[in-house]
């Protein structure tokens, strides 16, 4: 049998060999294969050409090539793969088209394919192949069977003016010439995805895939007893985009527990989460989400411990949990320009810096992220830190905690103040109090006789 084509040109820039099925290698040449020009894969042979020693079977590709999608963020689709007969042993042809998207390896870095190697990508080389890619070709897709007359005039209204108030001047030229600009419009005057998730009134009609789910749940899990759902409230919530983070942001404000302290002598409440942290998980998954994925919805799940966030699609491009806060990239720019005219995003690139800042000052623990091939999660949990007592506080008897709680407030404290704050209690074991403290490092004694007081040393 004369040996196939591929064997006599060899491994270049559209041809891979792989000596065994080992995922790492296959999901690397995936991606760099996807990010060009496309190729094929052949699993089976060694770069020369010659056979592989190694046995592969049909199982153990499959397997390698499911932990190779895995792998790939986002997941390279790619066609069937087929067995192929030779002289030298059955080997394995995987074919991998070019992809109008980005992909990155689960570990953040972008390959391409340069002569018959895959070659990693820096930080410019990332942006130059981000900008040529179409990523957000979705978003600028026409919708089939939609006119502009399916557009709401008064959600364009309240875009015009929620613009001019961003951008400090009202817009005075053709309503559609800008809806062309920010690509509600194609060059023909099409609405596009973008457009009808803006401007409709619901677009859910077209794109059911848009609306929000949100459930509130009695406990920590998503069941109940006697195999009951578990949830006390459920609501799915549709519209533009624009009304689905208003709707989904009153929904956890209404269910959000509610406490109080009080500082001086005012009253001050305190909510389960930070409104800002709540409000950017909304509409990072509103503005993020894969809208191709026609079968999954964003979910909001209120759980007694947590909330969480769940938006279909996993991370854009060649973000990662690790640098998801120093690097910015979006499946979707138009949605993201739109909701910051509209004024649901408060300065672009800055929301998870700024989650992560008012988590920790709220007292909680940073919110936790869950990358996976076909979903990302943000969780925010609502137990609060106790503010932890200095070591030499947790080490005094209760009448010296309330000295040094005294002294912290005040400044100072004499033996005849330390008195009246412990009534009952002799003056010796008063006395013995302060001098233990002074032995300890914890006070510094300052003065003599009657103009002694104590001090934090």
């Amino acid at each position: 049998m004369p040996e196939p084509e591929f064997m006599k040109s060899g491994p270049g820039p559209r041809m891979a060999f792989l000596e065994e099925a080992e995922a790492k290698s296959i999901a690397e040449t995936m991606v760099a294969f996807a990010n060009t020009e496309g190729g094929t894969i052949i699993v089976g042979l060694k770069d020369d050409g010659n056979r592989s020693t190694k046995k592969i079977d049909s199982k153990t590709l499959e397997k390698a090539l499911k932990e190779a999608d895995a792998n790939c963020n986002p997941p390279v689709v790619i066609g069937n793969w087929e067995q192929v007969d030779s002289d030298k042993g059955d080997i394995y042809s995987i074919r991998v088209p070019r992809s109008i998207e980005l992909h990155a390896l689960t570990d953040g870095r972008v390959l391409i394919r340069s002569g018959p190697n895959n070659r990693p990508l820096g930080g410019q080389e990332i942006l130059k192949l981000a900008s040529a890619k179409s990523t957000g070709d979705f978003e600028a897709e026409v919708v089939p069977g939609v006119t502009k007359d399916d557009f709401s005039r008064k959600m364009i209204d309240e875009y015009l003016a929620k613009r001019a108030e961003r951008t400090k001047r009202p817009y005075n030229g053709k309503v559609d010439d800008l809806l062309k600009e920010i690509g509600a419009l194609d060059a023909k005057g099409n609405p596009t995805v973008t457009g009808i998730l803006l401007f409709s009134e619901y677009p859910q009609q077209w794109l059911p895939q848009s609306s929000i789910v949100f459930a509130k749940f009695v406990g920590t899990a998503p069941r109940g007893e006697d195999g009951l759902a578990g949830y006390t409230r459920r609501e799915e919530l549709t519209g533009p985009l624009p009304r689905l983070v208003e709707s989904a942001w009153n929904l956890v404000w209404g269910e959000m527990a509610v406490g109080a302290v009080v500082k001086g002598l005012e009253r001050e409440e305190t909510y389960e989460y930070p409104q800002f942290a709540v409000r950017e998980a909304i509409v990072n998954a509103v503005c993020h989400r894969d809208y191709r994925l026609k079968g999954r919805r964003i979910e909001i799940r209120m759980y007694s411990d947590r909330l969480e966030v769940i938006s279909p699609g996993g991370l854009p491009g060649f973000i990662t949990v690790e640098n998801i806060i120093d690097e910015h990239f979006s499946r979707n720019p138009r949605m993201v320009s739109g909701l910051f005219q509209w004024g649901y995003i408060e300065e672009l690139g800055l929301g998870i810096d700024r989650m992560m800042e008012v988590m920790q000052q709220a007292g909680h623990k940073p919110p936790a992220f869950d990358a996976r091939p076909y979903s990302f999660a943000v969780t925010l949990y609502n137990e609060r830190e106790k503010p932890k007592s200095p070591t030499w506080m947790r080490n005094t008897n209760h009448r010296q905690a309330r000295a040094l709680q005294y002294i912290r407030e005040k400044g100072s404290i004499t033996n005849r103040e330390y008195r009246t704050l412990c009534e009952g209690v002799s003056a010796e074991t008063l006395r013995l109090d302060l001098v233990d403290m002074v032995e300890r490092g914890i006070l510094l004694k300052v003065g003599s006789k009657k103009g002694t007081y104590y001090i934090l040393k």
